[in-house]
């Protein structure tokens, strides 16, 4: 590659959401009002997110369809099946709990290894 020559990304965006543009004289007044508690400003205030794990990456075709091919019954779902198995044959746990996001899996860990008094 010579300099300023670019590769393309080898994919297309398939969903966007618009988010909105703010000054950097906004952004530290927001900051402000909120008294510097990043969990304070309001969710168009922010242009990106570095806090949460949320919309941090668009997801493919394959990824869309599977979502909405996806077995959510409650018991015995196809779904859980597949990825026990995927699990069990990658990293060797007989058991897994999955769980909707980060902050749920944190109450499960935390509940177990962290007691009163730690």
């Amino acid at each position: 590659m010579h300099p300023g020559d670019f590769l393309a990304s080898p994919w297309r965006i398939k969903m966007i959401e618009r988010i909105r543009r703010s000054t950097r004289d906004q952004r530290e007044e927001w900051i402000r009002a909120a008294g510097h508690n990043l969990f304070q400003p309001q969710g168009d205030q922010v242009f990106i997110d570095l806090l949460t794990d949320s919309g941090t990456g668009a997801m493919s075709d394959h990824q869309w369809a599977a979502l909405l091919l996806g077995d959510e019954t409650y018991a015995g779902s196809s779904s859980f099946s597949l990825l026990h198995g995927k699990v069990k044959t990658l990293l060797g746990f007989p058991h897994i709990l999955p769980v909707h996001q980060g902050r749920a899996a944190e109450n499960v860990l935390f509940s177990v290894l962290v007691n009163r008094g730690n």
